[in-house]
């Protein structure tokens, strides 16, 4: 299969949204229309399922990245930090009631 049928399909489906139904179906379309043989077909639909997953993968970790930093300047406490400022108060709510 040519490199620019590949990447018309890429982009014509869409990789963030990608599903394997819809992966499947595309392919079939143009499996009757004569465009790819049946090998060719399972070989994209998989090709295309396996980058799929790997533009969602990338686009979690941009986005958790983006919100992490967006928080560190704002200078709001991640959720470890709180965590942490709320051990240390239970463990000085803790100290204050075994001394009185």
């Amino acid at each position: 299969m040519s490199d620019f049928i590949k990447k018309s399909m890429l982009m014509g489906i869409g990789l963030v949204s990608l599903t394997r139904e819809k992966a499947e179906a595309f392919i079939d379309d143009l499996i009757k229309r004569g465009e790819l043989s049946e090998k060719e077909g399972r070989e994209a639909v998989d090709e295309l399922v396996q980058r799929s997953k790997e533009v969602k993968s990338d686009v979690s970790r941009k986005v958790e990245k983006m919100v992490s930093d967006t928080l560190k300047r704002m200078n709001i406490p991640s959720r470890a930090e709180i965590d942490e400022i709320k051990m240390r108060i239970a463990e000085l709510e803790k100290k204050t009631a075994d001394e009185e």
